[in-house]
């Protein structure tokens, strides 16, 4: 399927910042989570040229791979190649990618461990990033792309550096909670600033809205939750509407469950991003009149592509008509995901009828 035309350029008509800002828009504006990633075959080419982190911190590379989702499809969105453990690494904690592994940091266990983390090096080590950000905010000026920065929620960003990398439980994290806490209240609160400041730079070098991936907040029992997911993040989102009121912060509490509900009311992110689980229509009595969601096409239904996705989709954007709605996926594209399958999603939400 031919990929459809990017919208009109049109600086004034930028549909995801308005919708994120509280309006409503039919079709429902729309991007999705690892839009720039190994499905797509321009993505493979610079992979191949350099290591995760070389792409991460070179500006030519991230703008490029920022880009290339919006090139093809024509996104609403564009948001940042960067990833959430950027921020350990700016703080002094050593971090590689090892392939087929994932992440992989020296674990904090000890006191002293904590102590080496210096936050007073995080604007200089993440300079690149924001070059990257001043450059993509230059680019899309005169589009209708909103540009979208990003970080890690504290908790989330916790668990791989306690814990080293990935894990399917993140127990050493669970056991510092409860036998440190003041360690791990320590260690939460300066990411809660660090991110707060962090995100603050890249709002301040051109991103027009943010969001706090919390892709491990449905692990936590609900008082962990309640004080480890939907705190930091009331936290960080007070601190960035001190500064910038007007930009748009989306949270998502991933694997949320029934708490995703409290999180949306209690955190006051502007837009709650629904993971694949959440039905909206449970989630929708939750929220202020002005909040709106993100969300939650579930990725397989793209990865398999055809009649059943563009049903689903159609489904999903009209249970949502009329609220401010981002259509996006659950969690992210699956990088065997076919281009063309990506081009008919899009295609069908474009192509809603009045």
């Amino acid at each position: 399927m031919k990929a459809p035309s990017p919208p009109c350029a049109d600086p004034a008509n930028k549909k995801l910042l308005a919708t994120l800002q509280g309006k409503a828009h039919w079709p429902p504006p729309l991007w999705l989570m690892r839009q720039a990633g190994r499905y797509l075959p321009e993505f493979k080419a610079i992979r191949a040229k350099a290591d995760f982190m070389t792409r991460c911190l070179t500006p030519d590379m991230a703008v490029e791979l920022t880009l290339q989702p919006i090139k093809r499809y024509g996104m609403d969105g564009a948001i940042l190649f960067s990833d959430i453990l950027i921020l350990p690494w700016a703080l002094g904690q050593d971090l590689h990618f090892e392939e087929g592994r994932g992440p992989v940091l020296p674990p904090l266990r000890h006191e002293e461990d904590f102590r080496a983390l210096d936050p007073a090096r995080v604007a200089e080590r993440t300079a690149p990033v924001r070059e990257a950000i001043t450059r993509l905010a230059r680019e899309l000026a005169t589009t209708t792309t909103t540009l979208l920065g990003f970080a890690g929620a504290p908790f989330t960003v916790s668990c791989y550096m306690i814990e080293g990398g990935g894990s399917r439980d993140f127990a050493a994290v669970r056991r510092m909670m409860i036998k440190r806490p003041d360690l791990y209240a320590q260690l939460i609160e300066m990411l809660i600033n660090a991110t707060a400041d962090m995100l603050s730079e890249q709002i301040n070098a051109g991103a027009q809205a943010v969001m706090l991936f919390d892709s491990w907040a449905g692990i936590l029992p609900p008082n962990d939750f309640r004080r480890w997911v939907i705190e930091p993040t009331r936290r960080i989102r007070a601190l960035l509407k001190q500064r910038h009121p007007t930009v748009p912060v989306i949270g998502f509490p991933r694997l949320g469950g029934v708490m995703t509900g409290e999180y949306a009311q209690n955190t006051g992110v502007d837009t709650v991003s629904l993971d694949t689980s959440t039905d909206p229509l449970k989630i929708l009595p939750l929220l202020s009149p002005h909040q709106g969601v993100q969300g939650n096409l579930d990725p397989q239904l793209l990865l398999n592509g055809g009649a059943p996705m563009v049903k689903a989709a159609q489904a999903l954007a009209e249970t949502l008509r009329g609220r401010s709605h981002v259509f996006n996926l659950g969690h992210g594209v699956s990088q065997f995901t076919p281009v063309e399958h990506v081009a008919e999603l899009v295609e069908a939400v474009r192509s809603l009828s009045a």
